[in-house]
């Protein structure tokens, strides 16, 4: 359940645009991505679960230590289930720099990427520019065409989707107390459902914001590449 603010012009126009680019069919050419942070807590056990008979669960101790928090980079090209999730150890810029790197490397013949995203400060091109220098971040940065979802309205990210997966299946309620730990994990829940080539349906087009959020048919601006 999503609380929506106020639907401004703005507002309207960001998730017109995410939502038109969704609608899209798929096109090698113009690939369709969408990204989004989960942070992880790191949990660790305080002493070993009590021993239990043969047939009976073992039993877990309440007592837990926290070993930080580290982050999984949740990428996925909805239409098509292609997936490039993975774990970091945090979700500062130069996390996210590598992330559209291997984005950009798995995509080497696309004449331009369309970058589903929120508005996180590390979103940007100068967190490019800061990992690899001006000529090299640059470019990197080129090769998107970045959406960004308006603010407080990250449900508009099918990335949103693919990280509710990795919290049901991949990290669960078992507790995950090392980087080293998560890591491989993740890896390989996400070479899971890239094989499975789990898809997203997106439902929820244009026409369905206009009818559920009352406002009429906007006019379309000329828009700039980022």
């Amino acid at each position: 359940m999503w609380c929506v603010p106020e639907i401004t012009p703005e507002y309207i126009e960001r998730m017109e645009d995410v939502l038109e680019v969704l609608e899209r069919p798929v096109n090698p050419k113009e690939p369709v991505i969408a990204l989004d942070e989960r942070p992880v807590v790191l949990h660790d056990n305080a002493r070993e679960g009590t021993p239990m008979r043969p047939g009976q669960l073992r039993r877990r101790d309440y007592e837990y230590v926290r070993r930080g928090t580290a982050n999984v980079f949740c990428i996925v090209e909805p239409k098509v289930g292609r997936h490039l999730s993975h774990a970091t150890p945090n979700r500062k810029g130069p996390q996210f720099a590598a992330a559209l790197r291997l984005i950009s490397k798995a995509y080497t013949k696309a004449d331009t990427i369309h970058l589903i995203m929120d508005n996180l400060n590390t979103h940007c091109e100068q967190s490019l520019i800061n990992a690899f220098g001006d000529y090299r971040g640059g470019r990197l940065w080129d090769r998107f065409t970045v959406h960004y979802t308006p603010k407080h309205a990250s449900w508009l990210d099918p990335a949103e989707l693919e990280v509710s997966a990795l919290s049901r299946e991949c990290l669960g309620k078992e507790r995950i107390g090392t980087f080293e730990e998560l890591e491989p994990r993740v890896r390989e829940w996400n070479k899971r459902r890239h094989d499975e080539r789990k898809t997203i349906t997106w439902t929820f087009t244009c026409r369905d914001a206009r009818r559920v959020f009352g406002y009429r048919k906007r006019v379309k601006k000329p828009r700039s590449k980022h």
